[in-house]
């Protein structure tokens, strides 16, 4: 590291802080400076670095295009510095280890065996917040997000926790009269869909039916929509792990299956330092998905 050629931190503190706030006003109330501290700490910036990173032309200063490439880079830096000292210093200690799964995972894999982690850990609070979106992950907020798919989020690290297929499924019932000898025709049968996404639909799409879901769509929460699946409300997307039982027992039939190597349920969770919260569930999940 080449320490002279970092800028003043102070400097640095006061450009992350207009950058943040919009304002040299809002910045050195942040601060608990005066502006015009902040604007002598702006202007050392840009003369140390001889670029200009604010554009000064008009009625608010707006950051240049330079400006917007360092202050994403303060933003990360600063962070990266909360949550170390956050670590050391315990103040993540009391902050429950907040955990974003899809509401299927959920229902079907995590909350069955939820019990086994809270009897090893009861001192961690946990807060469950299923959600169908790929949620941010950002210091005080979610720690880990469970997600289905092939891995590679930007900016975050994963980790392939359940490999399993994704697959078409419905009741038995359901499919008398219908003609699913050509593959297109499953589009045709009344469909069980997650609410917030559209799986169903993708699938249907990436196997060149672009009428997508021709027959009527019901959308429902992930716990209910295998439920609605077994009593024959629809046919569903889901992954064969959830529903290799009711495969087995003759309540389901699998319609199609896809098998991408490597698709199945990831840890998401940020790079850099973990708190021991989520390191003590990261090595839970982990052996519960190995048994």
């Amino acid at each position: 590291m080449e320490w002279r050629d970092i800028p003043p931190l102070a400097a640095l503190r006061a450009f992350a802080a207009f950058a943040e706030t919009g304002s040299v006003v809002a910045a050195g109330d942040a601060l608990s400076v005066s502006h015009a501290a902040v604007s002598q700490q702006l202007r050392s910036l840009e003369t140390h670095l001889g670029v200009s990173l604010l554009d000064r032309s008009g009625r608010a200063m707006r950051l240049t295009a330079d400006g917007e490439i360092l202050a994403q880079g303060c933003a990360e830096g600063f962070a990266a510095i909360k949550r170390s000292v956050a670590l050391v210093t315990g103040a993540e200690a009391a902050r429950p280890l907040h955990i974003s799964p899809t509401p299927s995972f959920a229902a079907a894999w995590l909350m069955p065996r939820l019990s086994e982690f809270r009897a090893l850990h009861p001192g961690i609070n946990l807060v469950l917040d299923p959600t169908a979106e790929l949620v941010r992950l950002a210091p005080g907020g979610v720690d880990v997000s469970i997600r289905y798919g092939l891995g590679g989020w930007d900016g975050l690290e994963d980790e392939l926790l359940v490999e399993t297929s994704m697959v078409v499924v419905a009741a038995p019932d359901l499919l008398a009269g219908y003609d699913l000898t050509d593959l297109t025709h499953i589009g045709e049968l009344p469909w069980l869909e997650e609410v917030g996404t559209s799986e169903s639909t993708r699938w249907l799409l990436s196997h060149g039916m672009p009428g997508g879901m021709r027959g009527p769509l019901t959308q429902v929460p992930g716990n209910l929509m295998l439920d609605g699946a077994r009593d024959g409300q629809g046919a569903a997307v889901t992954v064969r792990t959830f529903v290799e039982a009711d495969i087995q027992a003759g309540r389901l039939v699998v319609l199609h299956e896809d098998l991408t190597k490597g698709a199945g349920y990831h840890l998401v969770t940020r790079p850099g330092v973990h708190r021991p919260q989520l390191r003590a569930f990261l090595r839970w999940i982990r052996k519960a998905a190995r048994a």
